[in-house]
């Protein structure tokens, strides 16, 4: 999986000659949380509601209602933006911008290619959806868990012959690796579990879950 297949290619950005005031406004009417700076096509800044909050004055200051109003009004985008922004291709796999994320304490990325020209935003809440669709969560069937140990080869052509045969759908497949251990998660099509889990079990598969889900 790509950034570009998860990526929201809708993105809404303001200029740095845009005032605070307003910038709260787009974000509240489009109900988003970070807002790209763009001069030109390209990127050179971003803005949060973290960073006006941090500079914003604050709840104890002695300015009134309209001297904060009027602070707000008259600071721009410029004046606070973050300007080493973080940012990957839309060609980059998805799980490298969940790294960066990670590594970098951030929750958001702008897409950028062709000298920074913004073409879409990918946030932490992309990455949950991608890793929601990478196992199935939504679909209905049955997700079975195999236990394999770590030297066994040849076990997923194996495991799918077997699938195959009984003409059971496979509709996603995952591997993880574990110390000593291989688990096998597969989302099949199918409701009948303890056929499922009699099958693995006659091929001396270890199957340490077979669930029911129902989907949405």
């Amino acid at each position: 999986m790509d950034v570009h297949t998860y990526m929201s290619k809708e993105v809404i950005t303001i200029s740095q000659d845009t005032k605070i005031l307003e910038t709260l406004d787009v974000m509240k009417a489009h109900k988003i949380h970070r807002l790209p700076v763009v001069e030109k096509g390209q990127l050179i800044g971003l803005v949060t509601e973290g960073v006006i909050q941090q500079n914003s004055p604050s709840t104890a200051t002695s300015l009134s209602i309209h001297e904060l109003n009027y602070l707000l009004t008259k600071t721009t985008v410029k004046e606070i933006m973050l300007t080493d922004v973080q940012t990957i291709s839309p060609n980059a796999l998805l799980e490298e911008a969940a790294v960066r994320m990670r590594e970098n304490q951030i929750s958001v990325l702008p897409v950028v290619e062709n000298q920074n020209q913004v073409v879409g935003i990918i946030t932490e809440k992309y990455i949950f959806d991608a890793f929601i669709d990478l196992l199935g969560y939504y679909n209905q069937g049955c997700r079975v868990v195999v236990d394999i140990p770590e030297d066994h080869t040849g076990i997923l052509e194996n495991i799918t012959h077997l699938f195959a045969t009984e003409k059971m759908s496979i509709d996603q497949i995952a591997v993880y690796r574990k110390t000593g251990l291989t688990q096998v998660v597969i989302q099949v099509a199918s409701t009948d579990d303890a056929k499922i889990k009699e099958m693995l079990t006659q091929q001396h598969y270890h199957v340490s879950s077979c669930l029911l889900k129902n989907g949405k």
